[in-house]
């Protein structure tokens, strides 16, 4: 494997963390919204990432990383409140909220955020060694 490769890897992986981090955003933005008039409220999302081995790809037969294959939806129900006096209140008086967990998102946030940090850490450790070995050339 290439020295050059490890950009291809971390600038796959840090574009996929940026899209997971895009997704969480969503989801926190949505903490408390209520079921729409088509009865369902907004669904919490969570993203798949998948390997992409070397020689994978038809473009690029060195290309290795970590693409996003999947945004699903989670599928567990939301919270329900009863508060009759709402105006989104069902025939029974309950208010159907997202199934969003506000902690869960923070932390997945948070997680988000390191590994795209990590993934800037080692493309910028690798162009450092890079500029020190082409600096040993020339001495």
């Amino acid at each position: 494997m290439s020295m050059l490769n490890i950009f291809n890897v971390s600038g796959s992986a840090a574009s996929a963390q940026s899209q997971r981090l895009n997704v969480v955003a969503s989801n926190l933005a949505n903490v408390d919204t209520v079921a729409g008039p088509d009865g369902s409220a907004y669904k919490a999302r969570q993203v798949t990432f998948q390997t992409q081995l070397m020689g994978e790809t038809q473009n690029d037969p060195t290309a290795a990383g970590v693409v996003v294959s999947t945004i699903t939806e989670d599928q567990s129900a939301g919270r329900r409140v009863h508060d009759p006096s709402s105006p989104s209140a069902d025939a029974d008086g309950y208010v159907t909220y997202s199934n969003v967990n506000a902690v869960d998102e923070m932390v997945n946030m948070i997680s988000a955020s390191r590994s795209y940090q990590n993934n800037i850490e080692v493309m910028n450790t690798a162009k450092t060694l890079l500029q020190k070995t082409l600096q040993m050339g020339q001495g």
